[in-house]
């Protein structure tokens, strides 16, 4: 005769990891030792925890998300899906208290640009704020995610990060600066900028969020156009040495400029004030091609008009028909309407 415990034991092995070592074995077939089976088992119980946790250890204003997992295997290769990254779920702090008492106060005068300014100053903190927590947490957002997390464009969260690192000369850990899947001017001043202060490359790895490898492959590039430059070498040859495209090449040079402008002879100074002027030309809209639509959004407002003037489909039974009087000058007495009231309920 089975003793007291026995008959309670099995209660208490109705469980969910019950349920999934015997989904394993039943619906998959999966056979092998029963401790592996276990151990499978509790992996994905471990999942479900991470990714669906319980509400109450959630703060208000905190978002749970699923994002691209620091580390080796975060690496970027030709081929690599997207699942085969990392997951990691990480707590974002998407609305603080702090957020909520700004957006109490007034803008600082009366002007609307300064509204503007506060929101756009409000929604780059908040950018840095989901970046750094998510890195803390072992995660690396991208600017896509941040772009629907805070419901703004791809290039608004750019020019959010892009001001963020000119404002305070701390780089964020974005994906692609991270993961160098982009190419960023600003890491590139910011990485040679510690460098040159005296920082060794891994205080500079650990102070921007980037490897080692990374930091290494930037200050090695620095120096080697250092050399060329002052070996008075042109910017094609220096493109065909270091293999580097010539935009990259002018965001170095750029760099050199201003930590050491003795390296820039007249004619880098020269092909780099004439990548500027371009930049600048295309950034501009010319004439010509303003002068086409201009005239199309004209003639789409004369045909606007005589449509209103003739009786567009869109206009009320009550104004439709009644001919439109020019306001009277400014001494002379107002016209009287002796037209008929078209309301049929004041008749």
């Amino acid at each position: 005769m089975r003793g007291l415990p026995d008959r309670y034991a099995s209660i208490g092995r109705r469980d969910f990891p019950s349920a999934i070592e015997h989904l394993l074995e039943t619906e998959f077939k999966l056979v092998g030792s029963h401790r592996v089976i276990r151990l499978i088992a509790q992996a994905v119980m471990d999942l479900h925890r991470e990714f669906y946790p319980e509400s109450r250890y959630l703060e208000p204003g905190t978002i749970l998300w699923a994002t691209t997992k620091a580390g080796e295997g975060a690496k970027v290769s030709w081929g690599k899906r997207t699942e085969d990254y990392g997951i990691q779920v990480v707590r974002l702090p998407l609305v603080t208290k702090a957020e909520i008492e700004s957006r109490m106060q007034p803008g600082p005068g009366r002007d609307p640009r300064d509204n503007r300014r506060k929101q756009f100053h409000r929604d780059m903190a908040t950018a840095a704020r989901l970046l750094k927590s998510a890195a803390e947490q072992g995660g690396l957002l991208s600017g896509a995610e941040l772009s629907v997390l805070m419901n703004r464009t791809l290039s608004k969260v750019h020019e959010y990060v892009r001001t963020y690192e000119e404002e305070t000369g701390e780089a964020l850990p974005l994906k692609g600066y991270v993961l160098d899947m982009g190419s960023s001017p600003t890491h590139k001043g910011i990485i040679c900028r510690k460098f040159e202060e005296g920082m060794s490359p891994p205080d500079i790895a650990r102070a921007t969020g980037h490897s080692l490898g990374s930091v290494d492959n930037y200050l090695g590039t620095y120096d080697r156009i250092r050399v060329l430059l002052r070996k008075g070498l042109d910017v094609p040859t220096i493109c065909q040495v270091t293999g580097r495209a010539p935009r990259t090449i002018a965001q170095y040079m750029v760099i050199v400029e201003h930590f050491h402008p003795e390296l820039l002879d007249k004619t880098h100074r020269d092909w780099l004030k004439a990548r500027r002027r371009k930049r600048s030309q295309k950034a501009e809209l010319p004439a010509e091609a303003m002068a086409p639509m201009m005239k199309s959004l004209k003639g789409s407002a004369t045909l606007k008009t005589r449509r209103d003037e003739n009786g567009a489909p869109g206009r009320s039974r009550r104004t439709r028909g009644v001919r439109l009087q020019e306001p009277p000058d400014r001494g002379a007495q107002p016209v009287q309407d002796h037209s008929p009231d078209i309301c049929p309920k004041s008749r």
